[in-house]
C-alpha cells in the first residue's frame, strides 16, 4: 500500500509525525511518502521541526511560497498531480485546514485516488475564515474521516455524511505532545530567557482578523503591556504579524517585560507552554496542548472550531472584545482558573487507530 501524507504549514507537521511514527511501529506493509507543499516555509524553522519530530525530509517539495489564496491553491494542485500521475498512491491522508489540505484533496479525487482526512469534523461556523471552507469542502469528498471531538462527529452527520466513512479516533496533535513531552522537559529555553515556571505568560498572535488591523492589533499589544506588569510576557512573533507590527509602528512601545522572539522550534514551544502560567493566542491546536497540560488558555476570537477545549478543558473563548479578554485574565493571574479535564480518545494512541484502519485492521 502506497500512502503520501501531505504537509502545508507548520500545525501539519505535528500531526503527520505520529501517523509516519505508527506506521514504522506497527511494522506494516506501506509505502509512506511525505509531500511538503511549501504553503509556508521558513527554511531555518522547517528543518528544526522535521529534525524536532523525528520526521524523515520530504520525498517531494512544491516550494509554491506565499501567494493569495487562489494562487496558492492552483500552484499546489498544478505540482500535486504530477506527483499522483508518477507515483500513483492507493491513497492521501491530508491533515487540518489549510490550503495545501483542499488543494490536494481536490486533485487526489479528480484522479481517483482515496484521501482520508485528520482532523475532520471541526466547524467554528464562521466562513469570513477561509479555514472553514477548507474543512468543510475537504470532508465533503474525503472517503476517511478521522475525528479528533465528539463535535466532529455530530457536524459530520449533520451535513449528511455516511456514517461507515466518519471514525472518531483522538487527537493527534496529543499524540505529539505526549510522544515529545520528555524531550521538552530536557530543553534549555527557560533557563536562555529567564523565566520561572509559572512566571510567565505565552503569547501568540496570527489570525488576521487580529493581527492585519492597526486599531485591533494596538488595542492587544495595549493589553498585552498591562498584562505585563504582572507576569512577564514570552512572544515569539509570527512572520504576518512581525511585518504589521513593523508597519503599523507597533514594535516600538513595548517593554523589558515583554521577550520577543523569532518563531520557536516544537519542543521548546511545547516547554514554554507546558511551564507557563497562562497562554492567550488566537491558534487552534494551542488550544488543545493546553487543554491536555492543564494550562489556562485566552482565545482571542468570538469561535472555535475545538469546542470541547472550552466545554470541560482548560480554554477561554473571550471573543474580540478586549475588556472581556481583561476580565478572564485578571482571574486567571488571582488564581481562580478552571481546573478542566482531558478529552475521550486523546491518549496518544490517535495515529494507530488511523493506521489501522487504513490497513483493514480496525481497532
Amino acid at each position: 500500500m502506497k500512502i503520501i501524507s501531505v504537509v502545508g504549514a507548520r500545525p501539519n507537521f505535528m500531526k503527520v509525525a505520529p501517523i509516519h511514527a505508527a506506521i514504522k511501529k506497527l511494522n506494516l506493509p506501506v509505502h509512506h511518502l511525505i509531500c511538503h507543499t511549501g504553503q509556508h516555509y521558513d527554511k531555518k524553522m522547517s528543518k528544526i521541526f522535521f529534525n524536532d519530530l523525528n520526521i524523515p525530509e520530504p520525498d517531494f517539495y512544491l516550494g509554491v511560497g506565499s501567494g493569495s489564496h487562489a494562487e496558492q491553491t492552483a500552484k499546489i494542485m498544478i505540482g500535486f498531480e504530477k506527483i499522483l500521475i508518477e507515483e500513483k498512491p492507493d491513497l492521501v491522508i491530508v491533515v487540518g485546514d489549510v490550503n495545501s489540505t483542499i488543494a490536494c484533496s481536490l486533485t487526489a479525487v479528480k484522479l481517483g485516488i482515496k484521501v482520508a482526512h485528520v482532523e475532520a469534523g471541526l466547524r467554528s461556523f464562521d466562513r469570513s475564515m477561509p479555514e472553514e471552507i477548507n474543512r468543510i469542502l475537504t470532508d465533503a469528498i474525503s472517503d476517511y474521516l478521522f475525528v479528533s471531538e465528539k463535535s466532529g462527529l455530530n457536524n459530520l452527520r449533520n451535513e449528511g455524511i455516511p456514517p461507515e466513512k466518519i471514525f472518531f479516533v483522538g487527537n493527534v496533535m496529543i499524540d505529539s505532545l505526549i510522544n515529545f513531552l520528555n524531550n521538552a522537559n530536557e530543553s534549555s529555553i527557560l533557563s536562555y530567557y529567564n523565566l520561572m515556571p509559572g512566571e510567565y505568560c505565552l503569547l501568540t498572535l496570527h489570525r488576521p482578523s487580529n493581527v492585519d488591523n492597526k486599531d485591533k492589533l494596538s488595542e492587544i499589544l495595549d493589553l498585552i503591556l498591562e498584562v505585563s506588569k504582572k507576569k512577564k510576557i514570552f512572544f515569539p512573533v509570527h512572520p504576518r504579524t512581525k511585518k504589521n507590527m513593523e508597519k503599523f509602528g507597533l514594535l516600538g512601545p513595548l517593554n523589558n517585560d515583554v521577550i520577543i522572539t523569532d518563531p520557536i522550534g516544537y519542543i521548546d514551544f511545547i516547554a514554554l507552554v507546558k511551564n507557563s502560567g497562562l497562554v492567550i493566542t488566537d491558534s487552534g491546536g494551542i488550544q488543545e496542548e493546553t487543554t491536555f497540560l492543564g494550562i489556562p488558555c485566552v482565545t482571542l476570537r468570538n469561535s472555535t472550531e475545538r469546542p470541547i477545549t472550552v466545554e470541560i478543558g482548560t480554554n477561554y473563548l473571550v471573543g474580540e472584545n478586549i475588556q472581556s479578554a481583561r476580565k478572564y485574565i485578571d482571574e486567571i493571574i488571582s488564581g481562580k482558573n478552571k481546573k478542566g479535564s482531558i478529552p475521550e480518545l486523546w491518549d496518544g494512541k490517535a495515529a494507530e487507530r488511523i493506521v489501522n484502519i487504513l490497513v483493514g485492521r480496525g481497532y
